[in-house]
């Protein structure tokens, strides 16, 4: 566990704490390595893993397999002062080699801190982390880096950290240059590397040591199109051979990558599951959309109204089928200041990402522009085929001219779109096969 606004320490139960590598700390302040135990000794302990588990042990829990444990204890027989509440609270899980585990939740809800503590830069108030192998982690931009040394001395001081020797680091450092696009800067201090700089050095070195657990934070949110792809090629590759914690509040990502999902909210799990869509739909029910108003003030969008079927879909019954065919209608109203004005309609998705755009044309497909005073406006939308999820619609009219924004609506007319939700795109075309056996 966690916890935030004090750092003071306290007592947990037993004898004295016990640190991160497995350690305990004796009343006296002095550490004493472990007693080795029948289970420590087991086939296939060794073997470098990542996890955590619950104070009763499980099943697995004397399986042989690859998995680190983190043992944690209730935070009720543990008070807290006023003001004080858990950053991590009673968080357990397994993770085996192989596996892929996409930690999920909204800002503040205790996911960095529980890196931290996997990373052993925080120590919990309670509980126990037990991690077998080299650990690689990037959970902040430039982690762990001296900003006055060079980055080769940081590839060199950060490889000794992970237990390489001097010549197993000679035989990656041209790889890790390679990756890192670093170039005729490795040698200049990391204090003068750019955010993007620093960061691929960082992925570079977490990854190319060869960890057996690899602990990522956001790292595919910075950086070009072309580093952000040679980092999900990496991470493809060091899947089948660690264990590997991705953080990211891009779900796109998170269905790419992982094997199961925790949700996290206020310290506690919410959901932990393999199934990716169920633990996606989870996290997206802590999202609220809210309706948005910004422009000029020239122009009003009045009353829209989504229909299926001429049934207007309502807050208490907005759900549609992925095949419904949609209208859409509203009344326009445009100040006398503009003469000519254009219209942009679109679908956005539970997070804001315009996922269709609906371009108004006349007869001879030109582009519609909207004349000063009122009216009411149809749109036949059609079938969509949208992925099962959350959506909401947007307007905004523009200046013909000037292209100055008269009003942009954002969050009118929510509907549900029924069904399993797809992890890996939002439109799904329904396509029958015909099978030709030989």
């Amino acid at each position: 566990m966690g916890r935030e606004l004090t750092g003071r320490s306290r007592a947990t139960h037993g004898a004295g704490r016990q640190t991160i590598d497995d350690r305990q700390e004796t009343t006296a302040g002095s550490l004493q390595s472990p007693v080795s135990s029948p289970q420590s000794n087991a086939p296939g302990l060794q073997s470098p893993v990542l996890g955590l588990q619950s104070n009763v042990p499980s099943p697995q829990s004397n399986a042989p397999n690859l998995e680190s444990t983190v043992q944690s204890l209730q935070s009720n027989s543990l008070g807290l002062r006023p003001k004080e509440f858990w950053a991590v609270n009673d968080v357990s899980f397994e993770l085996k080699r192989g596996e892929c585990l996409g930690l999920i939740g909204r800002n503040g809800a205790g996911k960095t801190t529980l890196l931290r503590m996997l990373n052993g830069l925080i120590k919990p108030d309670a509980g126990r982390i037990e991690m077998r192998g080299r650990v690689g982690a990037l959970i902040a931009l430039g982690a762990g880096f001296n900003p006055i040394l060079t980055g080769r001395e940081n590839i060199y001081t950060n490889a000794s950290v992970l237990g390489l020797t001097k010549k197993e680091t000679d035989a990656k450092l041209d790889e890790i240059i390679d990756f890192a696009e670093i170039g005729d800067f490795i040698d200049t201090p990391v204090q003068n590397y750019s955010s993007g700089m620093a960061v691929r050095l960082g992925f570079a070195v977490a990854s190319s040591l060869s960890p057996d657990v690899l602990i990522i934070d956001e790292v595919l949110a910075v950086g070009d199109i072309n580093f952000q792809i040679k980092c999900s090629n990496r991470i493809r590759q060091l899947i089948p051979s660690c264990a590997v914690i991705f953080v990211s509040h891009s779900m796109q990502y998170i269905s790419w990558f992982c094997t199961r999902v925790m949700v996290i909210d206020s310290g506690a799990v919410v959901t932990d599951t393999e199934n990716l869509a169920q633990g996606i739909t989870a996290y997206m029910s802590f999202i609220q959309t809210i309706q948005e108003v910004s422009g000029t003030g020239e122009a009003e969008i009045l009353e829209p109204k989504l229909q299926v079927g001429g049934r207007e879909l309502k807050a208490a019954n907005n759900r549609i089928a992925p095949d419904d065919e949609l209208s859409l209608e509203f009344g326009l109203r445009i100040s006398e200041t503009c003469r000519k004005a254009t219209l942009l309609v679109a679908i956005l998705d539970e997070v804001g990402n315009a996922v269709v755009a609906l371009r108004l044309q006349a007869h001879d497909g030109s582009d519609v522009q909207f004349s000063a005073g009122f009216q009411t406006i149809h749109v036949p939308i059609g079938t969509l085929e949208l992925t099962a999820g959350k959506y909401n619609m947007l307007f905004s009219v523009q200046a013909a001219d000037t292209k100055r924004v008269l009003i942009r609506l954002q969050g009118m007319c929510h509907f549900v779109v029924n069904g399993v939700p797809n992890t890996y795109a939002k439109f799904v075309r329904r396509v029958q096969l015909s099978a030709h056996c030989r």
